[in-house]
């Protein structure tokens, strides 16, 4: 989706180890044609140590000169991920310069405390369960990681916690999709086939 939008204009991929780089470019990209990909780098132990390599990275591929720009982070185990979301991401970012997809929860959700009981239950209204893509002004989520990078960062589960924790910056939901899953557990390998099979049935 990011290959074919004509919203991207360079993709850097971040793998897990040097052995995965080469693999990468010889099974996925080179075979399939991705013409966009300006580098595939090694992330970190963490997820943040990831984004923060690939943040690093965007900006040793910018001009000297470059001094603004829209950075998109997003989790290569959300597969299907689809050009209206990507719109809807960058129409977002323009506006609030810090953005993150979304959809409303279908559960009830507990807050716990010790020993597992119930503390309180939030408005379901009120509560969103976060995708990606994260949409940013480079400059804003460089500088939240920068900052993030020198406290106890353990606790960072994605990159709109950084923004809001590190800048006490506004991060805007923008509407995701229920389909726009993340393949975590064999369970979500099933449903991904059942979207695979419902859109390509002849496969």
């Amino acid at each position: 989706a990011f290959e074919r939008s004509p919203r991207i204009d360079k993709i850097i991929l971040t793998v897990g180890s040097e052995e995965q780089i080469s693999y990468c470019q010889e099974t996925i990209l080179r075979p399939y044609g991705f013409q966009k990909v300006a580098s595939v780098i090694t992330g970190g132990k963490e997820r943040y140590d990831s984004v923060w390599m690939g943040l690093k990275a965007v900006k040793d591929d910018l001009p000297k000169e470059a001094t603004e720009g829209i950075v998109f982070i997003h989790d290569g185990a959300r597969p299907f991920v689809t050009e209206e979301l990507i719109q809807r991401g960058l129409d977002c970012a323009k506006e609030y310069q810090a953005c993150a997809a979304g959809v409303p929860s279908k559960d009830t959700v507990k807050i716990i405390g010790e020993g597992k009981k119930v503390v309180s239950t939030p408005d379901r209204s009120h509560v969103w369960n976060v995708q990606t893509p994260q949409i940013f002004e480079y400059h804003l989520i460089k500088e939240a990681y920068e900052k993030a990078l020198m406290h106890d960062s353990s606790r960072i589960t994605d990159d709109a916690m950084v923004v809001e924790t590190m800048l006490c910056t506004p991060v805007k939901l923008y509407e995701g999709s229920y389909d726009n899953i993340k393949i975590t557990t064999p369970e979500d390998m099933v449903v991904a086939e059942a979207f695979l099979n419902a859109e390509y049935p002849l496969l």
